[in-house]
């Protein structure tokens, strides 16, 4: 499983941790005394000034009526829940977003599932659904709608993606969901600035077999390079990390078939479903 955030390590939970305690003791009180006047625990005030819980809305309100602090809360609070998906993510993730965002070129590499930019959002919903309520789910959802804006640019980056046949075959959700998604995914192959190619499934062993990874080129600075692995995410522009993806993704891709072939495969595959 890839490693998570701390769910309360976020800023706006440090600053609302930050903002309780320094009002508190500018009035005096004790986290007893003020748990007292709200009517929390004092236990909860610990934990709300050592960010180690995630504040209500009403202990928001609360706080900034006992303190006259016109609001400040209730903002901090509203913040917390704009940004809490982002615990979720896996470290070294939002580098990587922003990169990919202004990459002119990606190498992309998945053995597992679809790559987020190409997903539907009925199958990255299904994706993001373990684990994580309604609310966590569409955030991070939209999330990866909003970074296949992408393919819309007016100069969109050219992009080589290989699946393994075990993504396109793994079954994400129902039959419904994944008709949608190898459909949308015989779309995207047939774009100008797009080459997608799978590994077949009766290939046996070969270099992808250690990980999915992406390699970002851009127009007006150095390489670098995405590995996904069991604990997070960790990008790099180190030169000899990315000469060593390089030269796995081409190994890669001399172990798929051509663009053609696997255009087919993905409408045999839409067939079967």
């Amino acid at each position: 499983m890839v490693a998570q955030r701390d769910p309360y390590d976020l800023p706006a939970v440090r600053a609302f941790a930050a903002e309780l305690a320094a009002w508190r003791c500018d009035a005096g009180s004790s986290k007893i005394e003020l748990a007292e006047t709200l009517g929390y625990t004092p236990q909860l005030i610990s934990q709300f000034e050592a960010s180690k819980n995630i504040p209500s809305k009403k202990f928001a309100e609360d706080a900034d009526t006992h303190f006259e602090t016109n609001g400040v809360f209730v903002r901090l609070w509203k913040l917390i829940n704009e940004t809490r998906h982002l615990a979720a993510l896996p470290p070294g993730f939002n580098d990587f977003v922003a990169r990919e965002a202004a990459a002119s070129t990606m190498h992309v590499f998945e053995p597992n599932v679809i790559k987020g930019i190409f997903q539907t959002r009925e199958y990255a919903y299904e994706v993001m659904r373990a684990g994580r309520g309604l609310e966590e789910i569409e955030q991070l959802v939209n999330k990866r709608m909003d970074r296949q804006e992408i393919l819309n640019r007016p100069e969109p980056p050219r992009i080589v993606a290989i699946f393994d046949e075990v993504a396109i075959r793994r079954t994400i959700g129902d039959h419904q969901v994944m008709r949608g998604q190898i459909h949308r995914l015989t779309e995207v192959a047939e774009l100008p600035n797009v080459t997608m190619q799978i590994v077949p499934s009766g290939k046996g062993a070969y270099p992808g077999l250690m990980g999915a990874f992406t390699i970002l080129g851009f127009d007006d600075g150095p390489e670098a390079v995405y590995a996904e692995g069991h604990v997070g995410g960790q990008i790099t522009a180190d030169r000899a990390i990315v000469r060593e993806y390089k030269l796995r993704y081409d190994l890669i891709r001399g172990a798929a078939v051509s663009a053609d072939e696997s255009l087919k495969l993905l409408h045999v595959t839409l067939e079967s479903l």
